[in-house]
């Protein structure tokens, strides 16, 4: 992997489809107080310059994740991606790509040869990007897809660990209980996104995913490694049909 940025789910919910039943102070961004202070004051507002770490999270993508617990249920994402090491990424992972949006948790990606190290049980926590990327379902909204695919090839055999902290698709207005482990779409019955959630995400970002599925075939699908190179101990819930949580 190397250093690339761009400039930029059976029960889906989208943050936008739920907007008017939630409350405006429950709106990330949406209600704001005005802070006094003498450090960094500008007029009755407190603001802070952007901090460096913050200026690396330069690629954005928009997929979809999956419950551990509630395979069949399904949230649209957007991730704001950082590149930690030439094979570790991070994400800020957002409910919509809106000024008011919620952080909803955060994603860790490694490198094939970074997950191939890890014990097998921690193993069970991660998912593949193999089909979602094939599929034409993780894209970089706005960016030309022959550039998205040289960042693609870099991650099409990566593995994932995202754990989701606001359960907003459920009505949460706030962060409840302990973080789920979220997964990756599959192609299996409870890992597919409904073509009718594609059809509107497509709509709103002006693309469609069965041209991306297209234009990706022969670049980045490799049958042979998805048949058998890729770790099974990743989609636990797949191979053991009892999910990653035990």
């Amino acid at each position: 992997l190397e250093p690339s940025c761009f400039s930029g789910s059976h029960g889906v919910q989208h943050a936008s489809a739920r907007e008017n039943a939630v409350p405006v102070s429950a709106r990330g961004g949406a209600r704001r107080s005005p802070l006094h202070g003498n450090t960094g004051a500008r007029g009755n507002h407190l603001y802070a310059a952007v901090l460096p770490p913050l200026k690396s999270f330069c690629q954005h993508v928009n997929t979809w994740a999956h419950y551990a617990q509630s395979p069949g249920r399904m949230i649209e994402t957007h991730h704001l991606v950082s590149r930690l090491t030439e094979d570790v990424l991070q994400c800020i992972v957002f409910d919509s790509d809106q000024a008011n949006a919620r952080i909803i948790g955060v994603e860790y990606i490694v490198a094939e040869s970074v997950f191939k190290k890890l014990p097998e049980e921690e193993k069970h926590l991660w998912h593949s990007h193999y089909y979602e990327i094939c599929e034409g379902l993780w894209v970089n909204p706005g960016v030309p897809e022959v550039m998205q695919q040289q960042e693609l090839k870099k991650l099409v055999k990566t593995y994932g660990k995202f754990w989701n902290t606001w359960q907003f698709d459920r009505g949460d207005l706030l962060p409840l209980g302990p973080p789920a482990l979220m997964l990756s779409p599959q192609d299996h019955p409870l890992g597919r996104v409904p073509c009718a959630v594609l059809e509107q995400r497509d709509a709103g970002l002006g693309i469609e995913t069965g041209e991306k599925q297209e234009q990706r075939e022969t670049v980045l699908v490799d049958k042979e490694w998805a048949a058998t190179g890729k770790d099974r101990a990743a989609d636990w819930w797949m191979e053991s049909g009892t999910g990653p949580l035990r």
